[in-house]
């Protein structure tokens, strides 16, 4: 079972494998996708971005389904990369002056099988586990300049989580079992984008929040560099942490690596 246990939490982590930004919390708000091509105050209307990215996170934690005991996990992003199926992620932003509104969506599939020691209840097991993270925010600027601006966010934060069991051969042979939860977080925090020149900046984000889980939280500091005024590219540092339990279920486990990406913007 620890290979379910491994694999479980590598869902999630994998969560991790596409990564890039996420305006004020990045997976979950805010992001280094977002930056600022021109002075703030120099914006006239609505500017949208979208960016899709790649987040090299491992994953490390305590994780617990299907009624075992919680299990220590702790897996670098080769480990999860070896068991990928399917990792997607993308941050989109829509801003007007002072007011912004943003989204950030990961989903993250990964499976493995192995034999079991004696065959006897079955020859070999499959195990499937998926993790989505979908986040909705506004912001507003409490402060902008020629410069950069800093921001003041909120947003919520869906989780969903779940693990599939298929047994081949043996007693067990046909028998699935599947167990997941899905839950919300209310988020706030910060984000900020400070232009070194008119090509390289700064930014990043901070947030924390709770709700269905006990903690959710989310950090991130990057330097972009703008090619034009369409397209971006962003390279940095991220972190999540979540920390959900309930009726046996436990997810608790902290994702971080570099992040990269390309912003599009019109």
């Amino acid at each position: 079972m620890k290979t379910f246990h491994r694999i479980q939490t590598l869902g999630c982590g994998v969560l991790s494998v596409l990564w890039l930004a996420q305006p004020a919390g990045a997976a979950d708000v805010v992001s280094p996708l977002t930056p600022e091509l021109k002075p703030v105050a120099s914006e006239q209307g609505w500017t949208f971005s979208v960016a899709p990215y790649f987040w090299a996170a491992g994953l490390s934690g305590s994780v617990s389904q299907f009624g075992l005991p919680p299990v220590d996990v702790d897996a670098n992003f080769g480990d999860i990369l070896k068991n990928l199926d399917f990792a997607a992620m993308a941050i989109g932003e829509a801003r007007h002056d002072r007011y912004s509104i943003f989204g950030d969506l990961m989903y993250v599939k990964v499976s493995t099988g192995s034999g079991t020691p004696r065959g006897i209840f079955a020859t070999n097991v499959d195990v499937s586990s998926e993790t989505f993270s979908g986040l909705v925010g506004a912001g507003y600027s409490i402060f902008q300049s020629d410069a950069g601006r800093l921001d003041l966010v909120g947003a919520m934060r869906v989780w969903s989580v779940n693990t599939d069991l298929d047994f081949h051969g043996g007693i067990l042979d046909g028998v699935s079992r599947s167990d997941g939860a899905t839950w919300v977080d209310g988020l706030v925090g910060v984000r900020a984008n400070y232009s070194l020149t008119p090509e390289i900046y700064l930014t990043g984000w901070g947030m924390v929040g709770a709700g269905g889980a006990n903690v959710d939280w989310d950090v991130a500091a990057a330097v972009g560099y703008r090619f034009n005024e369409r397209f971006s590219a962003v390279a940095g540092y991220r972190a999540l942490g979540v920390n959900y339990r309930n009726d046996g279920f436990v997810f608790d486990v902290v994702q971080q690596g570099p992040i990269m990406g390309l912003v599009i913007r019109f």
